[in-house]
């Protein structure tokens, strides 16, 4: 795939911003955080997943997502660091929060089964629509953001880089972005357009929304 077929943000029309604003306006509660593949819920409505580094901003920008300051951060609790989380978006969806990557701390052991965890939940979930990859606008891809796309690869999961803390336009950001479309060109996976956004600002956070609800 071409670099060039890659867009940023894409225009919006003011109906799809409205919907996505009201099915998240609606309720969110964390369901569960699940260690093994017969703890997952049953998998009756549709879902879309949230991945990338540590310290990326997932919990700041599923908080975002939802208006609710605290509920990312809930199932953050110590010795829950490597589950996978569920939120339920009322009856419409699940959100679903991964981990960060990079276990350098972790027992070895531990490390193991989570990715074969992460591998069998990405390879056999029948609900999951799209897996958001979450990149540092202030650092681009990094070597473990290319390991995780070639997992999606492998197990042909669609997804989409967000650009998290994108609080400025500039000629930084510009570049950053140009580089990330050309990494993004090596993966079958990825879906050609990029969202930017800042949970600081809020930037960006409407179209998340309406995109979201335009995949369930």
């Amino acid at each position: 795939m071409s670099a060039a077929l890659f867009s940023i943000d894409p225009e919006v029309g003011p109906e799809a911003l409205e919907a996505g604003r009201l099915l998240f306006a609606g309720p969110c509660d964390f369901v569960k955080g699940v260690v093994a593949l017969d703890g997952l819920p049953p998998a009756d409505r549709p879902e879309v997943c949230f991945a990338g580094r540590s310290n990326v901003g997932k919990s700041s920008l599923i908080n975002a997502l939802t208006g609710r300051r605290g509920l990312a951060r809930a199932s953050n609790t110590p010795g829950r660091t490597q589950e996978i989380n569920y939120f339920a978006l009322g009856e419409a969806a699940y959100l679903v929060d991964l981990p960060g990557y990079g276990f350098a701390k972790a027992p070895k052991p531990k490390v193991e089964a989570w990715q074969a965890l992460l591998r069998a939940y990405l390879a056999g979930r029948v609900s999951l629509r799209r897996v958001f990859l979450l990149i540092d606008s202030r650092h681009g891809v990094k070597p473990a953001d290319h390991e995780h796309m070639e997992l999606l690869d492998k197990a042909a999961v669609s997804f989409q880089a967000v650009m998290t803390k994108a609080d400025k336009r500039g000629a930084a950001l510009d570049r950053t972005l140009e580089a990330v479309k050309t990494e993004l060109a090596k993966h079958p996976a990825a879906y050609p357009e990029i969202l930017t956004t800042s949970s600081e600002t809020g930037a960006g956070i409407d179209r998340l929304r309406a995109t979201i609800l335009s995949i369930l």
